[in-house]
């Protein structure tokens, strides 16, 4: 028994509803009913992994989440970190984290990977970490790609949260398992060219207003075209060490 993660699943089913959020599924029968497996999702919001792990759910599995370490300074999410098998990652050291992952798929969990490690501003599937093929490879389990569509319009970068009952639209999309087989490079391109494929599908299938924020620039949206995103992913990080050396510099002063 879990406790705390039912209470979450509840929580989150009463969200959705309470929000008017519809969620619609698509290749459910990818994921494994019993067995380890990387699940590899998009990042283009703060709350993709909300319809990520209810996707899991509908095929009676629990989806445990690797999440930046930092988030166990956040009051409560501690708590929830540590009652619902969530593994923390540091992003300066990152093996103890891999090793906690590896030997949760090798004992039969699905771990929900995001192989972009931050959110796309332009929606668009970013460059990939090797992680993700990585942990499939070594713990013998297969590779599931899964998207998700219209979380962005909800909580994103750059923008504020969409509260309220708004009846927006998420789409969840899970592919075909990558059997773990070849070096790293040649799984990876196996992974983006599957996630490609169905983010793509997902964006056709998608209402695409033209100059919307959350619609990709290839699309007609106002999304930042991906060099301009990365551009301001730089400038980010910069501020941010910036932001580190200036609190360093007062608290050895």
């Amino acid at each position: 028994m879990e406790p705390v993660f039912r209470s979450l699943e509840i929580a989150a089913r009463l969200a959705v509803r309470a929000t008017g959020t519809r969620i619609t599924f698509s290749g459910l029968e990818n994921l494994p009913t019993v067995g380890g497996a990387v699940i590899a999702i998009n990042h283009t919001s703060y709350v993709d992994f909300l319809p990520a792990g209810l996707a899991a759910t509908e095929r009676g599995r629990r989806m445990r989440f690797m999440i930046k370490a930092e988030m166990e300074q956040v009051p409560g999410v501690n708590y929830l970190i540590r009652h619902t098998s969530t593994i923390p990652v540091d992003r300066s050291a990152g093996a103890g984290a891999y090793a906690v992952a590896v030997e949760a798929l090798r004992g039969g969990e699905l771990v929900g990977v995001y192989p972009e490690a931050t959110i796309s501003r332009s929606f668009e599937l970013k460059e990939f970490k090797t992680g993700a093929v990585r942990m499939a490879l070594e713990s013998g389990v297969p590779l599931i790609p899964l998207i998700v569509w219209g979380a962005q319009r909800i909580w994103t970068k750059d923008h504020p949260r969409a509260i309220g009952r708004r009846k927006i639209p998420v789409n969840v999309a899970v592919g075909a398992p990558i059997e773990p087989s070849g070096t790293p490079a040649e799984l990876g391109t196996a992974l983006r060219s599957a996630m490609s494929d169905l983010l793509d599908h997902a964006q056709r299938d998608y209402p695409a207003p033209p100059g919307a924020f959350w619609v990709p620039h290839r699309l007609g949206g106002g999304a930042p075209t991906p060099e301009e995103a990365k551009r301001r992913d730089e400038a980010e990080l910069a501020e941010r060490a910036r932001r580190r050396a200036e609190r360093k510099a007062k608290t050895n002063r």
